[in-house]
């Protein structure tokens, strides 16, 4: 008989808490980023990256496993409109809150009036404008955050939204081919060759392509080995000891190998994930609602405006339970108004059918939801 610890079983796709680790991986990002934004130098991290820092590349990992998953599941023109409704409607109300609400209050609070906001540059509508289809090209607004520690940056965060999505158009254009499908070999090569290409950008040679060539090369490592352990899980299961296993490997290679040690620990870090997510258990209610994508983007727009309310006052602790809880609020009023609704809107009759029968026998997770499935 098997031990239990070698038993391979599929993975729970319908009942895991991978919401609960992408909140705390959101967390993470609020948490490092805390620290630039009070004007301090001191941010926690190892091997050459903040917390937040690999927390993105967590994000990265887990994204590639499920959103591989949607594109096995979806045809082309279904998964490119399902990734449209799920990224970009709740990114654009942040904006528009970021450049119509907050920015106006910091003006005031820091100078006192609102003169000079909608004409200042780059104003309320470069600010949107700018940065409408997720490349981020403006980060200030007028003068609204010209007099705080981490000066004319509203949201530092958003810059990786980009980058997802080119993630998303590699696996739509590649999950249209068959051998993509079958082949494992296939993805681990593609993910090898994104490896070789972050070492090779790392020593300076980026055959003169510009600095977005370079963050994507920096990124697609974690996205591809979350998708090869996406092909892999559907062939042979979750097996614990291996989950165990993984969980040690994939943290020495990030702590102690320098530059590659993530890109080479993406599908160790993907597969511990999984396994994790199978044995912790997450509350009912961050299984129904992912809450992890609006706390995300409202994050640091947050953090700067209670740091000019006087929220570091009381030292960095209170002022990051402050920014946790009215980040937290948002992101769940970002599911609640927008994202949910989108998602739903852009399902078919037939999948809104297959949800309510599924529900009738298991509890759907959002972290299902999200690959738009």
């Amino acid at each position: 008989m098997t031990h239990p610890l070698l038993r391979a079983e599929k993975f729970p796709y319908r009942d895991n808490s991978l919401n609960l680790f992408r909140l705390i991986l959101a967390f993470l990002v609020l948490f490092a980023h805390a620290f630039y934004i009070v004007g301090r130098s001191d941010s926690p991290g190892f091997n050459g990256e903040n917390l937040g820092g690999w927390a993105v590349i967590g994000f990265f990992v887990l994204s590639g496993f499920l959103i591989t998953r949607s594109r096995f599941r979806s045809d082309a023109g279904t998964f490119l409109l399902h990734r449209i409704a799920r990224i970009l409607p709740a990114f654009v109300v942040c904006l528009l809150v970021t450049a119509f609400v907050f920015a106006p209050v910091a003006l005031l609070l820091t100078k006192g009036t609102f003169d000079g906001f909608l004409t200042t540059g780059p104003t309320p509508l470069e600010y949107v404008w700018g940065n409408l289809f997720l490349h981020i090209d403006q980060y200030q607004i007028g003068e609204s955050l010209a007099t705080v520690p981490y000066p004319n940056a509203w949201n530092g965060s958003l810059w990786t939204l980009y980058f997802e999505f080119l993630c998303y158009l590699v696996v739509w254009l590649l999950g249209g081919l068959a051998i993509y499908r079958r082949s494992i070999a296939l993805v681990a090569s593609l993910w090898l060759v994104s490896v070789a290409l972050r070492a090779t950008v790392a020593l300076g040679h980026t055959g003169g392509l510009d600095e977005d060539f370079s963050l994507f090369v920096r990124l697609v490592p974690y996205f591809l080995g979350g998708s090869l352990m996406y092909l892999f899980v559907e062939r042979r299961g979750i097996v614990p000891l291996a989950g165990i296993l993984a969980i040690p490997a994939a943290a020495a290679l990030m702590v102690f190998v320098p530059v590659l040690g993530g890109p080479l620990a993406a599908p160790l870090l993907g597969y511990a994930l999984l396994y994790l997510s199978t044995i912790i258990p997450q509350p009912s209610w961050i299984a129904h609602n992912d809450v992890s994508y609006g706390f995300y983007i409202y994050a640091w727009p947050v953090q700067q405006l209670v740091l000019i309310l006087g929220g570091a006052r009381w030292g960095l602790a209170v002022y990051i339970v402050i920014t946790t809880a009215v980040t937290f609020a948002l992101g769940w009023l970002s599911w609640v108004l927008v994202e949910r609704h989108f998602i739903r809107l852009v399902r078919g009759p037939r999948d809104r059918e297959r949800e309510s029968v599924e529900s009738t026998s298991s509890v759907p997770t959002s972290a299902e939801t999200t690959t738009g499935t």
